[in-house]
């Protein structure tokens, strides 16, 4: 089993800027590849950005392209989604996942382990 807890939601102006860190345990962190996906109220939850278990490849939905960063510090368990020129229309709970395989987390959006998520509200 591996537990995720996120962190660093909260609410914020548009174009601000927020990071959002997600620390796993139960299992070694470096063998899982690691999914942000958010779900705003009312919609389906939507893939936003992964990183591969080696940290050589990340993918992006393209409506956060060249505004989020997705990253991973192994030696703490944990990834990060930095997320910048924030628009009212990613206001959503935001959740962590992880799965061993990278297709699953990117192409399926059905990873395994899944965290609680964390709320983050942008105003206009």
């Amino acid at each position: 089993q591996v537990q995720l807890v996120e962190s660093g939601g909260k609410m914020v102006q548009a174009g601000g800027s927020l990071r959002l860190s997600c620390t796993a345990s139960g299992r070694p962190f470096s063998l899982y590849n690691m999914g942000w996906f958010r779900q705003a109220p009312g919609k389906e939850r939507e893939f936003v950005a992964a990183i591969k278990w080696s940290g050589d490849e990340t993918h992006y939905a393209d409506s956060v392209k060249g505004r989020f960063t997705i990253s991973r510090e192994d030696a703490k368990s944990t990834v990060f989604l930095q997320m910048s020129d924030l628009k009212p229309e990613d206001t959503a709970v935001y959740l962590c996942a992880a799965d061993r395989n990278y297709g699953v987390v990117v192409v399926t959006g059905t990873p395994a382990y899944w965290g609680q998520g964390t709320q983050v509200t942008v105003s206009s």
